[in-house]
């Protein structure tokens, strides 16, 4: 299951950041982003709102129920990570490089994805057994820092979260990126709440022919 994963990364390279949904539309959310062709959709821990993590995990279950190539994201406590696990999360995505929590998304054959931004912070999630690095947050750094990163560190697979959007992709996949986190760039608060799935799907299908 890790590997098919780990390809399905690689293959789509795109994955939907979900902050903030409901519960009842995290279905037909899914739907609309896969009719757009994106797979695969990280559903964020609420860190200031401790009393959200099991609408989280719900939703994460919802999606996997409904075969959904589901992950959990902002996982920060082993507490988050059990959450995730049992509902269904097959990958496990963090802001930050934490070896307790790398280590133990890969004792429960999870796919890990922590944060990371310098090459100190990116070696050490290697050495903890992190499957692609998250390189976080890249908006301000630009195609240029990967590049310059990605050179020493060639044997790394990194995935560009922060401020992504369809006319920068192919600049970052020129200089390394094995893929993508979209976050309010793709997936919207204000057409989710509205019912404006078919804008979600539009969305979607420029980003996918982006990639092309």
């Amino acid at each position: 299951m890790r590997e098919k994963i780990i390809q399905s990364f690689i293959d789509n390279k795109l994955v939907a950041i979900v902050r903030g949904i409901t519960e009842d539309k995290i279905v037909p959310l899914a739907e609309a982003l896969s009719a757009g062709g994106i797979k695969m959709i990280e559903v964020t821990f609420n860190q200031a709102d401790p009393s959200s993590f099991i609408s989280t995990a719900n939703s994460i279950r919802a999606l996997a129920a409904n075969g959904v190539m589901a992950g959990a994201g902002t996982v920060v406590t082993l507490q988050q990570l059990e959450m995730a696990a049992e509902a269904g999360a097959q990958y496990i995505i963090a802001p930050n490089t934490n070896p307790e929590i790398i280590s133990a998304t890969r004792k429960k054959e999870l796919v890990s994805i922590p944060g990371a931004l310098t090459a100190s912070e990116c070696m050490i999630a290697h050495d903890a057994g992190a499957d692609f690095i998250k390189l976080f947050p890249i908006n301000k750094l630009g195609s240029d820092y990967l590049k310059a990163l990605s050179s020493p560190l060639n044997h790394l697979k990194f995935l560009v979260v922060g401020g992504v959007n369809e006319n920068n992709m192919k600049e970052f996949l020129a200089v390394g990126a094995a893929g993508f986190g979209v976050g309010g760039n793709l997936v919207s608060k204000e057409l989710v709440n509205a019912g404006e799935f078919e804008k979600i799907t539009a969305l979607a299908k420029k980003y996918v022919d982006a990639l092309v």
